[in-house]
């Protein structure tokens, strides 16, 4: 067909919804710097005080990365027990304030650190760094020291029970707007749990089994069920804020991404110049 016919805002927001199905042309974020930091602590005072005490707990637990990478000189007696503390500290943080939801994505995030990604999966008892695909440097010395099965299944339910926590605490109702620390804490989130499902599909896709050990519905999923849960939530994370997330919201869902490269260059071919 003659012309230089160029795609329509329709024909751009249909290819979009291909690629993500949750997307649509009126679903921009709306942020508000006058909101409270977090929708559920809105006296600025006291979300100081928490903040700060987060704050130590997060220094505290880079000064044990760190020591344990050699990047500064060794002060502590034991640098991964030290972070293990770090973490139980943070615990004690969300549970004076359960409603706080940077603790959670920040716990969740040193969990995945300490037990790895594969933590929904059976265990796989290492004999070196090379048993933790991907895994280097500080993330393989703290996953090094031997932990129980059970120990290893709880970290793994609660990790994904502060995202999901997280996620509920902090996602708006509607378009509802938000402060762009909130935003930023969901996109977090939804891009940690992305990461750590898409994680266990390609280690399911490798040969490793579910751990029925794991109080999590996800223990019945397939590989596919992880790579599709995956793309949805690096879609949200990117919509929150994610440029990462929003990339690989596509790159992880390579049906959507087939589809909407045929339909675009079907298009193209109805309604763009003759070459």
């Amino acid at each position: 067909m003659a012309g230089n016919i160029t795609l329509s805002r329709r024909d751009i927001d249909v290819l979009g919804k291909i690629r993500d199905p949750e997307s649509s042309s009126e679903s921009g974020l709306r942020l508000d710097p006058s909101l409270p930091k977090d929708p559920h602590v809105t006296d600025a005072t006291v979300y100081a005080t928490i903040k700060q005490r987060e704050r130590e707990l997060i220094l505290s637990i880079q000064q044990a990365e760190m020591e344990l990478a050699g990047l500064r000189e060794k002060t502590l007696a034991d640098a991964v027990q030290s972070y293990r503390t770090s973490v139980a500290e943070l615990g004690k943080l969300i549970a004076d304030h359960p409603q706080y939801a940077s603790a959670r994505n920040n716990r969740a995030q040193a969990l995945r650190r300490l037990y790895g990604d594969d933590m929904l999966l059976e265990q796989v008892v290492p004999e070196g760094p090379a048993d933790h695909p991907g895994n280097t440097g500080v993330d393989a010395i703290l996953q090094g020291a031997a932990v129980g099965e059970q120990e290893r299944a709880e970290a793994a339910a609660t990790v994904l029970a502060d995202l999901d926590r997280a996620i509920s605490l902090l996602l708006p109702r509607s378009a509802a707007p938000m402060s762009p620390t909130a935003a930023k804490t969901l996109s977090l989130a939804f891009t940690q749990r992305a990461a750590l499902y898409y994680a266990t599909s390609k280690l399911l896709a490798s040969g490793r089994q579910s751990s029925a050990k794991v109080a999590r519905p996800e223990v019945r999923w397939t590989r596919v069920d992880f790579e599709e849960a995956a793309s949805r939530d690096f879609a949200m994370g990117g919509r929150f804020g994610n440029e990462i997330a929003r990339g690989l919201a596509v790159g992880t869902n390579p049906v959507a991404k087939l589809c909407g490269q045929m339909v675009q260059q079907m298009m193209k071919s109805e309604y763009g110049p003759e070459n």
